[in-house]
């Protein structure tokens, strides 16, 4: 007979960031499975990533919020409390404010653990804290998703995603659209994605190119539908975005372009399916609105031997 619900012991992660953010941490998020299984395990986290968070099969609910936002949580107990957000002190703030028996967190402000690393994989990094807070074993090549249930808007193409959070880690239009010319040239299917917003951008991409706007999806697809049409491509091309994690979750083939970002923090795993492309220093700020010189030293020539090298 099941336990009472008010028995069950509760545990609380945090990681209300974005689609990236998420598909990064999803190692973490099993390893803290494996050692909580008799916990229901919830996830605080942008209430539009709920889809994916279900193809993790980790995770029992998820607690809708944003950022460092006030947690809105179910009264009652917490046992434990992750924080997969940040290095804190303000996400470690957060979680305490809900007075779990256990916070498990990188240490600062009094708050006991493991130290912050900054040259440390992002992957990684989560996999570390949840094996020195829980003793669980943590895999980070864990970071297989299940298929969505639907159908791909378009199965079998290549995915070109040109757009990304800042301008720094926006490869030019112009150079996109050359790449997507030259595989639609050759006979492949070329779609290019995006958010709403991006859907200029997009369409700049598909001008270049000579694709038709049946082939501009960008603003098209729900997020669901966006993993059905990774899951099912023949290869992604895109900079170091959440697409780029995305390809990864279905080891899809994939060329990501870097720029004032190694691929040391946040590239794809060492597999032959995933080529990284970057020739900067880290010295780069990812956050700035001009396109890093170190992505602008990556050339179309060099992406398409990429692309060839990966299209059986």
């Amino acid at each position: 007979m099941p336990r009472p619900r008010a028995l069950v012991p509760r545990a609380l992660v945090l990681r209300a960031l974005g689609l990236g953010d998420l598909l990064t941490a999803v190692p973490a998020l099993r390893g803290i499975r494996s050692a909580l299984p008799d916990h229901e395990l919830v996830l605080a986290t942008p209430a539009a990533l709920r889809p994916l968070v279900e193809l993790i099969a980790a995770v029992d609910g998820v607690l809708p919020t944003s950022g460092l936002g006030p947690l809105v949580a179910p009264d009652g107990p917490w046992d434990v409390a992750v924080n997969l957000h940040g290095r804190g002190p303000q996400s470690h703030a957060l979680l305490l404010g809900l007075r779990p028996n256990r916070l498990i967190a990188f240490g600062a402000a009094g708050v006991p653990g493991p130290a912050w690393r900054a040259d440390e994989h992002e992957v990684t990094r989560w996999c570390r804290l949840v094996a020195d807070g829980l003793g669980a074993a943590c895999c980070p090549e864990a970071l297989l998703l299940n298929r969505p249930a639907c159908e791909p808007p378009v199965p079998g193409a290549v995915v070109v995603h040109p757009g990304a959070a800042s301008g720094s880690r926006r490869w030019p239009a112009a150079r996109f659209g050359e790449v997507a010319a030259a595989l639609r040239q050759v006979g492949l299917t070329v779609v290019v994605t995006g958010s709403a917003a991006e859907r200029a951008l997009a369409g700049d991409v598909a001008a270049a190119a000579g694709l038709p706007d049946a082939e501009i999806l960008a603003g098209r697809t729900t997020l669901i539908e966006l993993a059905a049409l990774v899951a099912y491509a023949r290869l992604v091309i895109t900079g170091d975005t959440g697409v780029a994690h995305l390809a990864s979750a279905y080891r899809t083939p994939s060329v990501v372009l870097f720029g004032p970002v190694s691929p040391s923090l946040w590239g794809p795993p060492g597999r032959p399916e995933h080529v990284t492309l970057w020739h900067g220093d880290g010295a780069g700020d990812p956050h700035a609105e001009a396109v890093d010189p170190a992505l602008l030293a990556i050339d179309v020539a060099e992406v398409l031997a990429a692309a060839e090298r990966l299209l059986p």
